[in-house]
């Protein structure tokens, strides 16, 4: 996770910026020292879903707002690489907009046919600004008014083994 500079100056208003990027790697750590302890699930159903899409000729990319080293402590992990292409962080490009992450990736890999499942209203954005179909996933994060502006709305990630097929996936 990025705790940016708004959540720092909100969380920590009377600290030094040291101080603040001091606790950014102290969280850091713990995150990643609880994933590598079991600490951190996937979302029900992840696994089963990704053999779906993988069984079904799905390339799978993650577009995260969360930092590379958290990113990959999950990845390796949950042997995510497995079904997953390649993971990207909003760390990785020069703006913290998840449609320029979406549009790198689209870009790097040529894609042609693409939707963007996501829980956050970066999400969806991300996909409507590449002009792509938004699933949004009633899941831990997500905010109904944010859901709202999305394509389709699942409430676990099973569904997408019936939505996928019949969503017209243009690029």
């Amino acid at each position: 996770m990025l705790l940016l500079n708004k959540t720092r100056e909100t969380l920590l208003p009377n600290h030094s910026n040291e101080v603040r990027k001091q606790t950014d790697a102290y969280f850091l750590e713990r995150l990643i020292e609880n994933i590598n302890c079991g600490k951190v699930a996937l979302y029900q159903n992840l696994k089963e879903v990704f053999d779906y899409l993988k069984e079904n000729n799905y390339s799978i990319y993650i577009a995260s707002n969360c930092l590379v080293k958290y990113l990959q402590a999950i990845v390796n992990y949950y042997n995510l690489d497995n079904w997953v292409t390649e993971t990207f962080s909003i760390q990785q490009i020069k703006t913290l907009d998840k449609g320029y992450l979406v549009k790198a990736i689209i870009e790097k890999y040529d894609i042609r046919n693409a939707v963007v499942v996501g829980d956050r209203l970066s999400d969806i954005n991300a996909a409507k600004d590449n002009g792509l179909t938004a699933i949004g996933c009633n899941l831990d994060f997500a905010q109904e008014d944010e859901l709202a502006q999305a394509d389709f709305v699942i409430d676990n990630l099973i569904e997408l083994k019936t939505i996928l097929p019949n969503v017209k996936i243009a690029y």
